[in-house]
């Protein structure tokens, strides 16, 4: 029987690779023309994705790709007071390492028959047995798994659900190089994570793998049209940057100097989550994973759950290979469960973000996360 996979993202790789392991074909639609064809994004805290590694037999190559020392957080006020900082040390256990996104997704590729991956197919609709790709072209199905990410087609055939904006806008940037380039903004950004918390908006500087620091900043309490009345104008990266430094007046002249040292890659994103705790009647033909199934505030869950997600089905696909809608319910019952609590843990901690007070919710989070 065919099982098609739409969306080569983690979780549509993890329970491809799953499958493979356990000796059961899976076809995997994806319509990037190739691997490298956009960028992945940045660093990804794996936790509870790890579980989903060991079963895919990647255990040992994520951890000799995977940066402890991405663990480090420091934490300040815009007036540049520094309210925490946690350096990781040498020996600690890779409990919660950070890893690029790409290299990570390259790991499962890897892993992975040559074949196994077809680009260039975008998924348009399914009937019958049967998926449909904007070139026209068309392939079987017994099981057809919606692995394609927020903006999910696959996700209409069994819920109405769509996600909404949540009162989050970002703009990213990044400083290529940046021991070389910027050496002083390196030291104070350091190895891992650098938060700087005001009212209503935050800047995010994370350190990745190839030397690049990816700035986020976050305006919220914002509406899902902020960029288009925010007088920020991304067609000139220039007069973009010097915007984005007039909207974050009385902060530390060392924090406006990270933006001012962004290269011309600026993107807007507005963030959007489905509805938490959503769930569907089980369809034996038809599942989803990862943010197809559950979109999250991107707080360190999403990618995490996406992994899980497509080896647990991957899992039960192995435990009942002649009985597809048995292995769908199963999964989804115990998906359901696990992602709601994630959503639910993950709505909490942007609940957190949004307030008034979040600088010091945030660091009384942090003095007392088990982590």
């Amino acid at each position: 029987m065919t099982i098609t996979i739409v969306g080569a993202g983690l979780g549509g790789l993890a329970l491809a690779r799953v499958l493979y392991v356990h000796g059961i074909d899976a076809v995997v639609y994806e319509r990037e023309l190739a691997r490298d064809a956009r960028g992945q994004g940045g660093m990804l805290d794996i936790h509870s994705g790890q579980r989903a590694l060991r079963e895919a037999g990647l255990l040992d190559r994520f951890h000799a790709i995977a940066r402890i020392e991405g663990q480090d957080m420091r934490l300040l006020q815009p007036d540049g007071t520094l309210l925490l900082q946690e350096d990781t040390p040498d020996d600690a256990p890779p409990d919660r390492p950070e890893v690029d996104r790409a290299d990570l997704r390259n790991l499962l590729l890897d892993s992975l028959p040559e074949d196994t991956v077809r680009w260039g197919h975008a998924f348009t609709a399914a009937d019958e047995g049967l998926v449909h790709f904007a070139d026209g072209s068309s392939a079987t199905y017994d099981l057809l798994v919606g692995a394609d990410g927020a903006q999910s087609r696959v996700r209409a055939l069994l819920t109405d659900a769509r996600p909404a904006h949540i009162g989050q806008n970002v703009v990213e940037l990044g400083i290529p190089d940046i021991d070389r380039t910027h050496p002083d903004l390196a030291a104070m950004v350091g190895r891992g994570n650098y938060w700087v918390l005001g009212d209503s908006l935050s800047l995010a500087a994370q350190r990745n793998g190839d030397g690049r620091v990816r700035l986020g900043l976050s305006f919220y309490n914002t509406a899902a049209d902020w960029f288009a009345i925010s007088g920020i104008p991304f067609d000139d990266p220039d007069a973009a940057r010097t915007r984005l430094i007039d909207l974050l007046p009385g902060w530390h002249p060392r924090f406006t100097a990270l933006i001012a040292a962004c290269d011309d890659t600026i993107v807007p994103r507005s963030i959007t989550t489905l509805p938490v705790g959503l769930t569907w009647p089980s369809t034996p033909d038809v599942t989803l994973l990862g943010d197809a199934a559950h979109l999250m505030p991107p707080v360190g869950e999403g990618a995490n759950m996406a992994l899980l997600d497509g080896a647990l089905l991957g899992l039960a696909l192995a435990a009942h290979p002649d009985d597809f809608p048995t292995a769908v319910a199963e999964y989804e019952r115990e998906m359901f469960e696990r992602t709601s609590a994630a959503a639910r843990m993950s709505a909490d901690m942007q609940e957190l973000l949004m307030s008034p007070d979040a600088c010091q919710r945030l660091l009384e989070f942090f003095q007392t996360d088990p982590r």
